[in-house]
């Protein structure tokens, strides 16, 4: 029930700062909630191997979605992440998260497998690439980065010998600089944006200047809900979503906003309780729980660093959701569903 009151704090952050901005999006992400805590509570009545035996089955499926959303799904804002059901919006890419992290914590864990590293990482390589390659050509790099770090973190913890790892990441390095000439225009003015901030003050850096001068202008006890003027007046962009930290911080002050790290501080340390309980538990069938339960770890980490760190203008602006707090349904539903699914 820990993560239950912990989760429902932070909800609660994000919808008041919701309805100080938005109202009409505040009655909506409060359906959006509901339903992901039925969704919850559900979940929690089938055992962790329930899930782990049928995790292929969720994988394939999300992964269709996925396929098929990118076929027939909606364009937004020139990305096609959505298949819209007229009363919700899936996004695919969200509900795949955790049964992806499922999926390859199940398959890394096989005791069987471990006969040839290299084939294990060639088929593990496989499975990670084809959802993270249709989710970069939505084009959703936010997104495509949260797979990435999972991928990484579970091939590094898994029992694969640990020079293949090491050549993944000198492959990455390898191909870094190439990665930028494929961006789209807008994804490299926000690289550029964040080596100088102040080379296109109306364009691609308008986000992040706009976003430090919402932060600071909350002071340590905020403007007050409903009071913040960046926000309200829409001076920042994204201010339900991308920078909701911001948008949160100029209500609820310094002092709101460190309520709120605390709080995903604690959420991530009884994550990480876990973690080394399912690592040093003298049992082999504990060690996909133990892998399962760092990537979903390494899932919120990521974001939740990204997102508070683009908001202060020390990381790019890479479009990451804050989990519980930035606007939507499908982000919210998938983490609880993360949340649900931790052994």
């Amino acid at each position: 029930m820990t993560f239950v009151f912990l989760t429902i704090l932070l909800s609660l952050f994000g919808l008041f700062n919701l309805f100080g901005i938005n109202q009409d999006l505040f009655w909506k992400q409060l359906i959006n909630i509901i339903f992901a805590f039925l969704i919850f509570f559900i979940l929690k009545k089938f055992s962790f191997n329930f899930f782990k035996i049928n995790s292929r089955f969720f994988y394939l499926f999300f992964l269709s979605l996925l396929i098929l959303s990118f076929i027939i799904g909606v364009e937004i804002k020139g990305s096609k992440r959505w298949i819209d059901f007229g009363f919700f919006s899936f996004q695919s890419s969200e509900f795949l998260k955790p049964f992806f992290i499922l999926f390859l914590s199940d398959y890394l864990s096989k005791k069987n497998i471990f006969e040839n590293d290299l084939f294990v990482l060639f088929k593990t390589f496989i499975y990670f690439f084809i959802p993270f390659f249709i989710i970069f050509k939505q084009p959703d790099l936010a997104n495509s980065l949260t797979y990435l770090t999972i991928f990484l973190v579970l091939v590094f913890f898994s029992k694969i010998n640990k020079k293949y790892f090491f050549y993944i990441i000198s492959f990455f390095i390898f191909i870094l600089p190439f990665v930028f000439f494929i961006l789209k225009p807008y994804q490299k003015a926000r690289v550029l944006s964040f080596l100088n901030p102040y080379f296109d003050t109306k364009g691609a850096s308008y986000n992040i200047i706009q976003s430090i001068i919402t932060i600071g202008s909350g002071g340590f006890l905020g403007k007050g809900l409903g009071f913040g003027t960046q926000s309200k007046l829409n001076f920042l962009p994204e201010n339900t979503t991308d920078f909701a930290f911001a948008s949160l911080v100029e209500q609820f002050g310094f002092f709101g906003g460190g309520i709120v790290i605390f709080i995903y501080s604690l959420l991530i340390f009884f994550i990480f309780k876990k973690i080394l309980y399912y690592f040093f538990e003298k049992n082999e069938d504990s060690y996909d729980k133990f892998l399962f339960c760092l990537g979903i770890c390494s899932y919120i980490v990521f974001q939740f660093f990204v997102n508070v760190g683009m908001n202060m203008g020390i990381m790019p602006v890479a479009g990451v959701a804050l989990p519980f707090i930035s606007y939507g349904g499908s982000a919210i539903m998938s983490l609880m569903i993360s949340l649900a699914l931790l052994p």
